[in-house]
């Protein structure tokens, strides 16, 4: 019997807001480019109420959805190296997380190891949340941060800083091409 946070029944939500919101965090960091908190949370609001009345939810399941695309990625890498990758990715992004103090509070860990195992064992990390009621702004830390360490980790392991985007672009344009060879 299938669990009720299998990813099919899941949404996928705004994969590629949610992606954008990453990249632009990566290449930042990147590049070097440090913005006040007070400034990017500035940014941040501006650009989720830009998305409209269901926008948010759409980037929080897109967001999700990049979580789990990247997990299944290291997991499969993981595998050739015979390594588990909850094993791998959790004590690397706790460890991460804790010498960011000041952009990453301690009560983020939880959430991200949560969404990180959901996905990791094959859930929706949108769906495993859900469970526990509406997501809580102070909640949103937790996920942008999970998101981009998965990415940043992706292009820290294959030694490419754009290939976690360039993962998901690539998925993201092989489906709208599947999509447009089912309806013409």
């Amino acid at each position: 019997m299938p669990s009720s946070c299998d990813p099919r029944y899941a949404p996928a939500g705004d994969v590629s807001a949610a992606l954008l919101v990453i990249d632009s965090r990566l290449k930042a960091v990147y590049d070097g480019q440090v913005m006040d908190a007070d400034e990017q949370r500035r940014l941040d609001g501006q650009f989720i109420r830009s998305l409209g009345p269901t926008g948010a939810q759409d980037l929080l399941d897109g967001a999700c959805t990049l979580i789990f695309m990247f997990m299944k990625w290291l997991r499969s890498a993981c595998e050739q190296h015979d390594q588990d990758v909850i094993e791998y990715v959790v004590p690397n992004l706790v460890t991460t997380m804790r010498m960011m103090p000041r952009s990453i509070r301690p009560e983020t860990v939880p959430t991200m190891a949560g969404l990180v195992v959901a996905a990791g064992t094959g859930l929706s990390p949108s769906l495993w949340r859900r469970q526990y009621g509406e997501w809580t702004p102070e909640e949103m830390n937790s996920l942008e941060a999970t998101a981009f360490l998965l990415a940043e980790l992706i292009n820290r392991v294959t030694g490419d800083r754009a290939f976690a985007t360039r993962m998901i672009a690539d998925a993201l344009t092989a489906a709208d091409g599947e999509e447009a060879g089912e309806s013409g």
